[in-house]
């Protein structure tokens, strides 16, 4: 008599209910271009509020009206020198901000040494408020166009450098053991665990630092400044050009969602291996 053994077999369909809740769960992959939903309903709802007559166009001008100040101030040669001269100083700032918050937060999330002398240091500068170092910077670099740069380098560094240094001191240990049972020499290590392990938080603290040099230079552009976004709004602020202001706000507000959506877009591609609910 022959006795027949069955044998179960793990099949893909014992995993499909998990699968299932996950896409249940997940909000599915997001487009690029949905992030303009908002930013366009706000200026459908603006535009609808200025056409009932709803708002003060003393003290709130029309869409229509913003668009037309933005072409005639384009139109004159004033826009184009001060959005040249933002963005130019907002580049170098950011160039070096972002060079610095690298450095310090390799340095000091590889050696200890450099963990004892730049980690307090930056805590340090964190906890002073930066536009509250613009005095100084002024009596110690001028009034010109270098302390500016300096402000938003400051601006921009600082999250770069506890983002960066957060995410390599966050690698687990076991990859260091792993590493070193491997025989893993330190440049290896470095390119196969560190970098991988440390660009989320890089790309983090990189958003922040572009979204702060925007923030500053804002201000900065309002101190002893002959052209720039801010000094434009300025001088509409003395004259009490509402839409003017609101023409500068709008470019500040632009620049900002596009260099965000860039650096995102680049973290997408660089961190295309990283499984997140966007995926």
């Amino acid at each position: 008599m022959t006795t027949t053994t069955v044998v179960p077999v793990a099949t893909a369909t014992e995993d499909l209910p998990q699968v299932r809740r996950r896409r249940r769960l997940s909000p599915g992959r997001r487009l690029p271009a949905a992030r303009l939903a908002g930013p366009l309903l706000l200026i459908a709802l603006w535009a609808a509020a200025s056409a009932a007559e709803a708002l003060d166009p003393g003290a709130i001008p029309a869409p229509w009206t913003v668009l037309r100040t933005a072409g005639h101030l384009w139109t004159d040669g004033t826009l184009p020198t001060d959005v040249l001269t933002s963005l130019e100083r907002a580049g170098y700032g950011f160039a070096i901000g972002l060079t610095a918050g690298v450095l310090l937060a390799v340095a000091a999330g590889l050696s200890r040494a450099g963990e004892a002398l730049i980690d307090g240091t930056v805590q340090l500068n964190r906890a002073i408020p930066t536009l509250g170092l613009i005095p100084l910077f002024i009596l110690w670099l001028g009034i010109g166009e270098t302390f500016k740069i300096a402000i938003i380098a400051i601006v921009v560094y600082i999250p770069i450098y506890l983002n960066t240094h957060a995410a390599l001191s966050g690698i687990d240990s076991r990859f260091v053991e792993l590493a070193e049972v491997q025989g893993l020499s330190r440049f290896a290590f470095v390119r196969q665990v560190v970098i991988p392990g440390a660009l989320p938080g890089f790309f983090v603290g990189l958003r922040l630092g572009v979204t702060g040099s925007w923030l500053g230079l804002v201000v900065l552009e309002q101190i002893n400044a002959t052209s720039g976004l801010g000094y434009m709004m300025f001088q509409a602020q003395n004259y009490g050009q509402t839409d003017v202001i609101l023409v500068g706000l709008l470019i500040y507000g632009v620049f900002g969602l596009v260099s965000d959506s860039v650096v995102r877009l680049i973290e997408r591609r660089v961190l295309s291996w990283r499984r997140t609910l966007s995926n």
